[in-house]
């Protein structure tokens, strides 16, 4: 089943606890890019990575958060997000303890800070 916007959009602002500002200083340094997959296209940039500067688009264009500015493009990537982190934070406890690790890392990708929650 797939879920409503509306639960999209809460579920979305109540899982991504980095800022914009965060987010872009965490995808600059390295080890935001030693985690996750490689896209499939030879950049060598991650899914996760790719994803987090999605994210930041989201958030910059939409500080407020209001509900009617989000446009499909924006829904789809942030239904992403919410199933990725959802299914990452119930898998994977390591990424509390653990800021080496990369289910940490692959999680800041997609602007949750475990350490934050």
């Amino acid at each position: 089943m797939v879920k409503d916007n509306e639960t999209v959009i809460k579920e979305f602002n109540e899982l991504i606890n980095m800022t914009s500002s965060e987010l872009k200083e965490w995808l600059k340094e390295e080890q935001s890019e030693s985690s996750g997959w490689d896209k499939s296209d030879g950049s060598g940039e991650t899914v996760g990575h790719e994803s987090g500067r999605k994210i930041i688009q989201i958030l910059e264009k939409n500080p407020d958060k209001n509900p009617d500015q989000y446009d499909e493009d924006d829904l789809q990537h942030m239904r992403k997000v919410v199933s990725y982190c959802k299914r990452h934070l119930a898998q994977e406890e390591k990424a509390k303890q653990d800021t080496d690790s990369k289910s940490y890392k692959s999680l800041k990708n997609w602007g949750h800070d475990p350490l934050k929650t």
